[in-house]
């Protein structure tokens, strides 16, 4: 417990840290509206170096902020430097990971590699981490689990979008099952790349979306129906379910 006070304490003072490299980026606005293949969706962009991101799970009191709103009122002050926050990995009934989950350098999950039912297990997997040297990171869960690497920041999630530039190979071209969908990839030049789309679309479709128009060679799935934004710059709270693990991405 003294751990989780400790992790949202160092959120808190990454949120208000200030970097003169990044004071040109501040401005702009970090989330952006795109229609692909005839759906719209929303894409929200992380840059290392120039903007302060990290995971948070529970608040201060312990307790799992499970809502946007609910991280918005933890974060106190540090709130009004937000660029934006979205849900960032699967979780159980109580709304703990139920993958790797690493935080501010502490594994408080460890790497799943069971294989059982729904999305999570449909292999490959993968793992969205950021290393100590700021690099952001989406990597499937067998190449991550060989490398061993010691990340600051990590959550599982799964299915993979894209792996090496290939689409998952058990996603159909435009299947039936359809939710509101977010995941993440990462660009060459090392961009996070946060997507939602703004109605129910395909694992395909937003496979596609990673490959074909974000250039992301590698992209993870985060989940689909529960799928939340808070982007302060388009005046958005989305309400929707309870949550898990959230990825925050602030002002330097």
């Amino acid at each position: 417990m003294g751990f989780i006070r400790a992790g949202l304490v160092v959120l808190s003072i990454a949120l208000l840290s200030a970097s003169p490299d990044g004071a040109a980026q501040a401005s702009d606005a970090p989330c952006v509206s795109l229609t692909f293949e005839g759906d719209g969706f929303t894409v929200c962009t992380a840059r290392p170096g120039e903007d302060g991101i990290a995971l948070s799970l529970r608040g201060a009191d312990g307790k799992p902020h499970r809502r946007l709103a609910l991280l918005k009122r933890d974060l106190g002050k540090a709130a009004d430097q937000v660029r934006f926050a979205m849900n960032a990995g699967m979780f159980d009934v109580r709304g703990a990971p139920i993958g790797l989950y690493v935080e501010n350098g502490r594994q408080l999950k460890a790497v799943n590699t069971r294989d059982g039912f729904g999305n999570f297990h449909l292999k490959p997997n993968g793992v969205f981490w950021i290393g100590g040297d700021g690099k952001l990171n989406v990597t499937a869960m067998d190449t991550y689990v060989a490398q061993k690497p010691k990340p600051a920041w990590a959550t599982q999630s799964g299915p993979m979008l894209v792996i090496d530039g290939k689409l998952h190979p058990k996603f159909d071209h435009d299947g039936e099952s359809r939710h509101i969908r977010n995941g993440v990839g990462v660009t060459d030049a090392g961009d996070a790349l946060f997507v939602i789309s703004d109605a129910p679309v395909s694992f395909g479709k937003l496979a596609r979306l990673y490959r074909d128009q974000l250039k992301c060679d590698d992209a993870l799935y985060f989940d689909g129906a529960v799928s939340s934004l808070w982007a302060p710059s388009l005046d958005r709270l989305d309400a929707g379910r309870n949550l898990g693990p959230m990825v925050v991405v602030t002002s330097p």
